[in-house]
């Protein structure tokens, strides 16, 4: 039997330790669910907000597969405590689990050169403009689907005000580039920045990255980075943040599951 846990404090021994801020904000109830399979003293736990799933404790099929009996989600991807929890996500998935490297970023609250970004800040290119996310902005992001992410865990923009933030550049009026929150916790946001396709290699990207950061500053949050690629290793370490470590992830494709 699975359950969604509303004490979600049940739930911290079992990812203690664990430096994810989605894990965070959902032990917060600021958004996000964590299910597991007791009320009272969980053996194991899922914490699952938006695209992200991650396994603590003791590994367990039920919670695995909970995802994939559940109608709406066509892709998730999960993230595994330890080897076990992997082994267990590539039985219960087979090749409809996606093996792929993520990238940890190290948590550092007081590494960033706020000279070095208002400097990027100020390279912006004539010709185009830099906001930020305000609620017109946020509702046409939710109806773009490139750059829908940086909006699409909050369901208002009352809730976007309270536990997000993000920088927009625009030019003839159409949103090109931007950093926002993928997620929100208390006393931080985990961040998602993106260029359209045919706007990048501009250092468009750092631009808006810079900006959200230093906004970050101003409230004291902390800017949570975790990289999906390379790239995005690189853009953080330009922006100040340094590598920490490659982990395992499985890109699960529910969809193609049921079909």
């Amino acid at each position: 039997m699975i359950y969604r846990l509303l004490q979600t404090e049940n739930s911290v021994p079992l990812f203690a330790g664990w430096q994810e801020t989605m894990i965070w904000s959902c032990q917060q109830g600021v958004m996000g669910t964590i299910y597991a399979d007791a009320l009272e003293k969980p053996a194991s736990a899922m914490a699952l907000l938006g695209d992200f799933c991650f396994f603590a404790g003791k590994p367990g099929k039920e919670l695995v597969l909970y995802e994939s009996g559940r109608s709406g989600r066509e892709f998730v991807i999960m993230v595994p405590q330890n080897e076990e929890w992997a082994k267990l996500i590539e039985v219960c998935y087979g090749e409809h689990a996606k093996k792929v490297i993520r990238y940890a970023i190290k948590k550092e609250p007081d590494i960033f050169d706020q000279k070095a970004l208002k400097d990027m800040v100020s390279k912006l290119p004539d010709g185009y403009i830099l906001m930020l996310m305000d609620e017109s902005l946020f509702r046409k992001c939710k109806e773009i689907k490139w750059c829908r992410d940086w909006v699409s865990q909050y369901d208002t923009f009352d809730k976007y005000q309270k536990h997000g933030l993000g920088a927009v550049i625009m030019k003839d009026g159409e949103i090109i580039s931007g950093a926002s929150s993928y997620s929100g916790y208390r006393g931080g946001i985990e961040v998602q920045i993106d260029t359209r396709e045919d706007f990048r290699r501009k250092g468009l990207a750092s631009i808006c990255g810079a900006k959200l950061l230093l906004e970050c500053l101003k409230r004291g949050w902390y800017p949570s980075w975790d990289a999906q690629n390379r790239q995005s290793v690189a853009l953080a370490e330009k922006l100040g943040y340094h590598f920490e470590k490659e982990y395992i992830a499985y890109e699960v494709s529910l969809k193609q599951l049921r079909e």
